[in-house]
Formats: structure tokens, sequence, C-alpha cells
């Protein structure tokens, strides 16, 4: 009797300590998922409902997202993706920062989209979850990481607490039929915003597109982006930033709307655009124009252009916050984003158009030919000038800086 009450007593102990609050405990619960098997992670994802937070103002990225990853992550692991869009990656770290304030262990996001000042705050604020990188095997079959775009996120070092997701270069977007000769820089923009009051603008920062427009503007009126490869001195920049400052104050009643106002978004840019409101727009994504041509948004004489000093150009990661609650269903998902087949996809101008981070030489034969086969679009610059003119994004902290200092000396003006 005494025996069988022991062996009770020891089936309650163990019970007790499996169950918590009237379920069994996960694997990813009681365990390090770090230091998990590959093949346990993906079993320890199966059935689970992954939540990815991500800016949600491009249709063709929404499309690729639900119509093409998520039915294939579902059929193939079992993992439900809950895409949820948001308007600025600030919304994200604000949430976390609250979270990581009051102590709360279980988030609501398992994966974030980010890249630049954003990625240096999470860092900063211990607000990642891990270096998760070096777990993935896509990411280790095919991405080179090595490469100093990939291994420095707008000058901070990412020691894998993100992978690359894709890669993007600044262009302008016009209408041929009513621009025929583009004006190649900030200089000569500026006499065609004049000569053309109403058919220019770019959006408010912070949006990520508008505030990359102010800094080409930067470089051109202060002498080239190579002085801002430093470390920020504020006080020293107050005064290097003031050309840009009256560069753009001198354009400002000959924009759209006369400057009153501005786009609070590229989404909404895009729009002023296609409605013919203005003959410009602009784009992280050297594909975007072909995609809206493909979508019949643009019209079909849209066409690219890159400035004759270089546009800017980075890579854009996911990474998991420190409270994801799925956290190797998020592993399996970015995984699963890193493959040649999914890259392939988003490369694709039919599907997004976004360029990819995999390695061309690490790829099979076969995908190799899958991505040369890629038809990019009329409008798409080739790869070649991209790659002349690509130029390095700077150091985030200047990004806060600049962002702030348009709304002191162009907004309040």
């Amino acid at each position: 009797m005494k025996k069988f009450i022991l062996i009770v007593c020891i089936m309650l102990l163990a019970t007790t300590m499996l169950v918590g609050c009237g379920k069994t405990q996960t694997i990813e619960e009681s365990t390090d998922v770090l230091a998990l098997d590959w093949e346990e992670v993906v079993k320890e994802s199966k059935g689970k409902i992954v939540n990815i937070h991500m800016w949600g103002g491009d249709d063709l990225v929404n499309r690729y997202m639900d119509e093409w990853v998520a039915p294939r992550l579902k059929e193939s692991y079992d993992i439900e993706l809950n895409r949820v869009p948001i308007n600025d990656a600030k919304d994200m770290i604000n949430k976390l920062l609250t979270e990581k304030e009051v102590d709360r262990t279980k988030g609501s996001i398992d994966i974030f989209w980010i890249n630049g000042e954003n990625f240096k705050i999470s860092k900063e604020n211990n607000l990642l979850w891990g270096s998760f990188a070096d777990k993935l095997p896509n990411y280790n079959t095919y991405v080179d990481k090595d490469v100093l775009d990939l291994k420095y996120d707008f000058g901070e070092e990412t020691k894998g607490m993100e992978a690359p997701w894709g890669k993007a270069q600044f262009v302008f977007i016009y209408d041929e039929s009513k621009i025929k000769n583009p004006p190649k820089s900030m200089e000569v923009l500026k006499e065609w915003v004049k000569e053309n009051p109403g058919k220019f603008t770019y959006p408010a920062p912070p949006d990520f597109t508008g505030s990359a427009f102010i800094r080409h503007g930067l470089f051109e009126t202060t002498g080239g982006y190579k002085k801002y490869l430093k470390k920020l001195n504020q006080e020293e920049f107050k005064n290097e930033a003031s050309p840009l400052w009256n560069y753009l104050n001198e354009i400002k009643p000959y924009l759209w709307r006369e400057g009153k106002t501005y786009p609070e978004s590229i989404a909404k840019l895009d729009r002023l655009y296609e409605n013919g409101e203005v003959w410009m727009s602009l784009s992280y994504n050297p594909v975007h124009a072909a995609s809206k041509i493909e979508m019949g948004q643009f019209p079909q004489n849209t066409k690219t252009f890159v400035l004759d000093q270089g546009t800017l150009a980075n890579t854009h990661y996911l990474s998991i916050p420190f409270n994801a609650t799925q956290k190797a269903g998020a592993m399996v998902v970015i995984n699963f984003l890193l493959s040649p087949e999914a890259q392939m996809k988003k490369f694709d101008p039919k599907y997004w158009g976004d360029g990819s981070v995999l390695s061309y030489d690490k790829l099979s034969e076969k995908d190799q030919k899958s991505f040369d086969q890629v038809d990019r679009g009329g409008a798409t610059l080739s790869q070649e000038v991209l790659e002349k003119n690509r130029i390095p994004e700077i150091s985030a902290e200047y990004v806060h800086e600049i962002e702030k200092g348009w709304m002191e000396n162009v907004v309040k003006k």
C-alpha cells in the first residue's frame, strides 16, 4: 500500500511539473528552442499560429504573403501564418518597449519586419530574442554570411539577431509620356519642380521612402554620403545639414498642394501618381513600377531612373522578439522564406519583385536558371545599372536626426 501511495505521489508530482494553468507545457515553454535540433524545431512548430507583423502598405507584398507564402506553410508545415499589417515599424517597437517594461513574457508578435534604425533600437533595448539565424538550414546553405551589406544593417552588426530577407535600392518613378528627360540630380530636380508646380512631392518622414529621399538631398547638397559614414556628432551635423533644409524649403511652395501637406505614406504617393496628380513617385524597390504596371495601376509609359551620384541600397530583415510566443514556428517560417523557391517567387515582379538575399553561386544550376528566366519588366533598370549606382546606407543615428530636423526646419517653417 505504501508503495502504491509513493507511486501515485510521484505521478502527481510529475503531472504538476508538466501542467500549468490547466494545460500541458510545450517543449517551447520548458526548453531553450535554440538548443533543439532542427527536426525538433519543425516538430514543435506544427499546428501553431505564427503572427508576423509587417508594413501593410503594398498590395503586392500582401498578396505574396497571403496567397503564396501562407498556403504553402500550411500545406508543408501545418503552420498558420497570420499577417498583421502596420503603418509604421515604430509601432511594433513601441509595443515591444511597453511589453518589456511590464515584463510581458507572452507577446503577440512572433516575427517582425525591420531594418536600420528600428533594428538598432531593438538591439539596444534588448527587444530581440537572440542569435537565431545560424540555426536556419537555408541561411547556412544559401546566404553568403560574409557580405558586408548582410552582416551590417545601417552600420549595425546583426550578430544573427535578424535574418536577411530581401535587398532594395531607391529609384525614381516617372511617366515617360510627360517627362522626356528625367532630372538625374537633386539640383536639376529642383529646377524641374519649379517648372512643373504641383507635379512632385515626397512622403512625410518617418515614412521609409520619404526619409530616404531626404537623405539623397543631404548627400548632394553637402558634398556626398561618405562624410556620413562616420559616427554622428550632433553639433557638427546641425551645421552640415543647413544646405539640405534650404533646398527642401526652396522647393516646398512648388510641391503638390504647395507643400502645405505631404502624403503620409508611399502608398498614398503611388495613388497620386496613378491618378495623374503628380508625375513622379518613389520606391525602394527597383521592380515596384513594373509590378504596378503588371497590375494595371501605373501607366504603361512608366519608367524608372537613379541619380547620377547614385541611390541608396540596403537589405531588409526578419527578426524574432524577446517574448515571441511561437519561437520555433517563427524560425520555420523565416527558414522557408529563405528557400530558393520562396526567394525566386519574391524576385518575380508578378509576386513582389524584391531582390534576393541568396548567393547566386550557392544555388543549384536549376535554381540559377529559374532566377535567370524571371522577366523583371521593361520599367526596371538593368542589374548592371543598379549595381553601378548603389551607395550604402548611413548609420541609423543620422536617420533620427534627419527626420527630427525635417520637422523642425521644414514642416514648422
